[in-house]
């Protein structure tokens, strides 16, 4: 498994916001914590940690809208301001650069480094693996 982003693309939902990514992952977490989960209104985060300039926005750039939670350290989030889907953003330090794992087009073979908050993890979470799987949208919903 290559931990290397050589040229993966990646955008919003919506396609307005279009970037392209290289450079050496140096972190791959997926966050249990309650503002991941709130944030992403999903079980978790699942973040690519890499290196500020290994960015280049293709488009949309003006049109991201960033969040940072007043009452937390370091917090922070960006997303299309179309279609609020989450997109890259650089921490508040200013030392690392961001990728929601989903916001990217490919389907890279990256492990996750570690599972990080997990005593906020919701209980449900553990019941993923013995439930059906399906193709696509089940019949009954």
């Amino acid at each position: 498994m290559s931990k290397e982003l050589a040229g993966a693309s990646g955008q919003c939902l919506c396609g307005t916001v279009r970037f392209e990514v290289n450079g050496t992952i140096s972190a791959f977490h997926i966050c249990y914590c309650s503002r991941c989960r709130h944030s992403t209104g999903s079980a978790h985060a699942s973040n690519l940690f890499t290196d500020p300039k290994n960015i280049c926005w293709i488009s949309g750039e003006d049109s991201i809208q960033r969040f940072e939670l007043a009452s937390a350290q370091s917090w922070a989030k960006q997303f299309c301001k179309v279609c609020g889907s989450g997109v890259p953003y650089i921490n508040r330090a200013g030392t690392r650069l961001v990728i929601p794992a989903g916001s990217l087009n490919e389907n890279l073979q990256i492990a996750p480094d570690d599972r990080i908050f997990c005593e906020d993890r919701c209980t449900w979470v553990e019941s993923i693996q013995d439930s059906p799987e399906f193709p696509a949208l089940p019949e009954k919903i």
